[in-house]
């Protein structure tokens, strides 16, 4: 290589002075594409409020955009990422992880109104593809939009469609558009004025039957709560007046598991971060986002406080400084019950409270596992994280982490209260307990059934149910959700609990229950939800991100190619990150095992 050669002259080189360089950094910040202008600013700011701001409020920050203008207009992207002192890239791909938020640029227009039509497996079997059939040329109006959706969770109310915010049960073309013509985009707010007593319905069903159910059902209020000895216990135990360690006893001697899925010892998990260093926090998981599950929904809307105590309960023995509680985005009337219900157990508290924050999800089925959510609080992409290190030593913010889903903490007041002999004296077939079944699909009388552990499919269906829905036989079921696998009608005696399910290549997980009859395809259900993996994949593993794309494909011929999906279903098992790329393949399984003659 010809290099030049070195001179002896030395040519002078300019110094920048130090207002040179502030004047290359004005430039450079008002940059085309990068500069925020100060109408957006101004808007930005009325919404989230003057600086400084957390970093972990962003979704939060983005929400109240969305809210206000129907989407996130990329102008304001940039103004929220000036007013936040965050990179744009940062904000960019946390806004559009999340399918809630609709990114758009410039002037394209935005929907005046979305409609959203459920497609999960209850309401597909309801009749919510004639829905999406027929809906855009009845509401005839270019500024409505309907588009499918993911479970929202109001299986036993299927199908549903929801109007902006407001959700419409058993819907049809005509009740959409009435709500619509009505301006009916908004929950009702419901009446504190309900009585509510969970252990009285024990070995009974909990949900209300029919087509006229309420929007909003009224609930128990605060006011009401305390006169019927609410927080009576958990002020005991924030004075010092009962002692910790048999609280910690009872809840390991009740047998309580975590009902989110996962099935940790509740007891256990208490014990295990109690021994952790201060300061300590605490998780609430309520996005209860598997396909068929809706048994927090119900309870929550109805009685709140009964969960408030479990968690300050819990937060007093184990040690904790500050709660965080993540609710699903589609459960718009419960965020208005809990944020009104928090207000008032702040201004006039029992006892001196840990700190309590409501958080916000935001359509994304991943953060339904722990870690995920975690990254979600923070104000970051879900994505769930490597492990180990486990959540109970390094979690939220770094700290170590108690992590409960709802219903756990609803049982804590009466577990203790009661003793845990009364929540372990029920069950049946060798199980201890109780569990809080969603079942929905073809069953006459679908909603929570509070049922002794261990029932069967069966016995389910038949005490509980009302049995099949006129014209359709028994076929299959689901026994853990769209992730649980699917099973034949003729394996009706299995009992459904924890550690069941596993020898057959299904799992309980949050016991959500969809029952299909014979009129149906097993191989239908199984597409369905790989669909909705493909769909919910948070994209971070190739395994998840590109297997559940490629099965979806493989699963829509006649015939399947057995040995592809079965290779794709061994990468997706071993090499996936988190539950959700490790369970996809469960359907495929099943289908393959117990319904063969659907896909040869």
């Amino acid at each position: 290589m010809n290099h030049p050669k070195p001179s002896g002259e030395i040519k002078a080189v300019a110094v920048a002075t130090a207002d040179d360089l502030r004047e290359t950094i004005r430039r450079k910040s008002k940059l085309k594409g990068r500069q925020a202008d100060d109408v957006s600013l101004a808007e930005v700011r009325q919404l989230i409020g003057d600086a400084p701001h957390r970093r972990d409020l962003l979704i939060e920050n983005l929400h109240k955009l969305n809210d206000e203008y129907r989407a996130l207009h990329d102008r304001h992207l940039v103004a929220l990422a000036k007013e936040m002192n965050l990179p744009m890239a940062e904000v960019y791909e946390v806004a559009t992880f999340y399918h809630h938020f609709e990114v758009v640029r410039g002037n394209d227009p935005v929907a005046d109104i979305t409609v959203r039509v459920c497609d999960g497996i209850a309401c597909e079997l309801a009749g919510a593809q004639n829905l999406l059939a027929k809906l855009p040329a009845i509401l005839g109006n270019p500024n409505i939009k309907v588009v499918a959706a993911p479970c929202v969770g109001r299986c036993e109310q299927a199908p549903v469609a929801v109007v902006h915010q407001y959700p419409v049960l058993f819907a049809t073309t005509d009740k959409v558009s009435a709500a619509i013509k009505n301006n009916l985009t908004t929950q009702p707010m419901a009446k504190d004025s309900a009585n509510f007593d969970p252990a009285a319905l024990a070995e009974k069903g909990v949900s209300p039957q029919g087509e006229h159910q309420a929007v909003s059902p009224d609930y128990v209020g605060y006011e009401s709560y305390r006169a019927q000895g609410g927080y009576a216990l958990a002020k005991e135990i924030a004075e010092g007046k009962k002692d910790v360690e048999s609280i910690i006893k009872a809840m390991e001697n009740s047998g309580l598991r975590g009902l989110g899925g996962a099935g940790f010892p509740a007891g256990r998990k208490w014990r295990i971060v109690k021994d952790q260093v201060a300061p300590k926090l605490m998780a609430v998981n309520i996005d209860e986002g598997e396909p068929g599950t809706f048994k927090d929904r119900t309870y929550l809307e109805r009685d709140p406080h009964r969960f408030l105590e479990g968690l300050l309960i819990a937060a007093n023995v184990v040690g904790i400084d500050a709660c965080y509680i993540y609710l699903r985005d589609e459960y718009h009337g419960c965020r208005e019950l809990l944020e009104a219900e928090l207000a008032k157990l702040k201004a006039n508290p029992p006892f001196k409270l840990p700190s309590i924050e409501l958080r916000r999800g935001a359509g994304a089925y991943i953060c339904g596992e722990e870690s995920a959510m975690i990254e979600s609080i923070e104000g970051k992409r879900g994505e769930p994280r490597m492990r180990p290190p486990y959540i109970a030593q390094v979690g939220l913010f770094g700290r170590p982490t108690l992590e409960h889903n709802f219903e756990t903490l609803y049982w804590v007041r009466d577990i203790v209260q009661r003793g845990p002999e009364w929540f372990s004296s029920f069950g049946r077939h060798d199980r201890k307990g109780l569990r809080s079944y969603s079942v929905s699909g073809r069953v006459k009388n679908p909603g929570v059934k509070l049922a002794p552990a261990g029932i069967t499919i069966q016995e389910l269906i038949d005490e509980y149910c009302g049995g099949m829905q006129d014209g359709h036989k028994f076929y299959g079921y689901l026994p853990g959700g769209a992730s649980g696998g699917i099973l034949p009608a003729t394996m009706n005696d299995i009992p459904l609990d924890f550690d069941t399910l596993q020898p057959y290549g299904c799992f309980i997980g949050s016991a959500a229950v969809m029952v299909f009859g014979d009129k149906d395809k097993a191989r239908d259900m199984a597409l369905n939800v790989m669909h909705f993996f493909e769909h919910e994949s948070c994209g971070q593993c190739t395994p998840c991100r590109v297997g559940t794309s490629k099965a979806a494909k493989l699963m829509q011929s006649k015939s399947w190619d057995q040995d592809t999906l079965e290779d794709l279903a061994t990468v997706m098992v071993d090499a996936s990150i988190c539950g959700l790329g490790q369970a996809a393949p469960n359907p495929i399984r099943c289908i393959a095992k117990y319904f063969p003659e659907e896909v040869a």
